[in-house]
């Protein structure tokens, strides 16, 4: 009788092996293709993070406006995107919001917009800004269809060297510029405002303003 039972039970036992190894493979099939998933989403993860990096600090830039220089344009913790790759390829122009390293504080950043380009005299007399360059050697009177008439307090003249700017603030009355510290070098210009992300009711795509000239 023992005999008969151990002659019946050795297909079994074979079948009961087959379903013991296939479930091992199965397990070690899926495990294969976990960890291929997560390799996978490892690579994704590092791709991204090296794209993020170099259109971080090396294209586009955070910026948050501090203080009341540039009201009624900008305001106080204000969004902005700077864009870093224009200036490497192009001139700043006349009227473009920049930032610029601050040429009095070290590792601070200003916040300004381009009056004067490289070559040009500019005279802030009266409360107004005159403009002289080659082919207004007569001067001409800067309008500022963004500062709606607000004057320009101060008094100075100053020639921009080949690759200097003067820079000034939308609010006048309160803005520490190109009036007091002088122009600036293009070396120190960080780039220029292209996109205001914040607040959402004031989000804005930024170009250069046309002036009389």
């Amino acid at each position: 009788m023992l005999k008969e039972e151990e002659k019946n039970s050795g297909p079994l036992k074979e079948r009961n092996e087959e379903k013991t190894d296939d479930a091992d493979s199965a397990e070690r099939s899926w495990l294969a293709n976990a960890a291929l998933f997560f390799l996978e989403l490892v690579k994704i993860a590092v791709l991204a993070g090296i794209t993020i990096g170099v259109v971080r600090y090396f294209i586009f830039k955070p910026f948050y406006v501090e203080g009341q220089s540039m009201d009624p344009t900008f305001h106080e913790k204000e969004y902005l995107i700077i864009d870093e790759i224009t200036y490497r390829f192009n001139e700043p122009k006349r009227g473009e919001v920049i930032v610029f390293r601050a040429p009095t504080v070290e590792k601070d950043y200003y916040l300004k917009r381009v009056i004067g380009l490289p070559g040009e005299r500019v005279k802030v007399e009266d409360d107004k800004v005159i403009v002289y360059n080659n082919d207004n050697s007569t001067g001409v009177l800067l309008e500022e269809i963004y500062l709606e008439n607000v004057p320009t307090p101060g008094q100075t003249t100053i020639t921009l060297g080949p690759d200097e700017y003067f820079v000034m603030g939308d609010n006048r009355k309160a803005s520490f510029d190109s009036r007091r510290f002088g122009p600036i070098k293009k070396a120190d210009i960080i780039g220029r405002a292209w996109l205001r992300g914040w607040p959402v009711d004031r989000i804005t795509l930024f170009e250069a303003p046309v002036y009389n000239f």
